[in-house]
């Protein structure tokens, strides 16, 4: 096959097989020259060695961690603080979105607030004479007990 069989896109055209498409890109590449010749004096290319992952910590390092992957235990990705931040930042998103619904409340819930607040502030005062009954002295009680009667049998004399 020529070069010239390639389209436009700088790709293999559809109708040629795979294998031949390899061969027209390796066509175009160029060779090293350790391939083609068994030359003693050439220096062939080596892999080089990492030392991070020759060392033993690291090897072991690697073993923990695919141990615990396979256990499902996934180690602790985020820092302390930055798991302190991203829970502040969450109370403070949900104390905004509290805040937003209550700026958002409608005329009747405003009304029912209100009345609310009045039915409370009665009770509380309702209370505060109950317990100033309580600690008034007898003759105080007495005193509101003959006013209260004598007002009943002066509304039942003139009905």
């Amino acid at each position: 096959m020529s070069i010239s069989h390639l389209s436009l896109s700088g790709g293999p055209p559809e109708d040629i097989d795979p294998k031949d498409s390899y061969l027209i890109t390796r066509s175009i590449m160029a060779e090293p020259d350790y391939i083609e010749d068994d030359n003693p004096e050439l220096i062939r290319p080596q892999k080089l060695i990492n030392p991070v992952k020759t060392s033993r910590n690291h090897q072991d390092l690697h073993r923990e961690l695919l141990m615990n992957q396979k256990r499902g235990l996934a180690p602790q990705n985020k820092p302390e603080l930055q798991k302190v931040m991203e829970k502040r930042k969450r109370d403070q998103v949900i104390k905004q979105k509290e805040e937003e619904a209550q700026k958002k409340k409608s005329d009747l819930e405003i009304e029912l607030l209100k009345r609310q607040q009045k039915l409370e502030q009665l009770e509380l005062e309702k209370q505060k004479l109950q317990e100033e009954q309580e600690n008034a002295p007898e003759f105080v009680k007495v005193k509101g007990n003959l006013r209260r009667t004598g007002q009943e049998v002066a509304q039942a004399q003139e009905s």
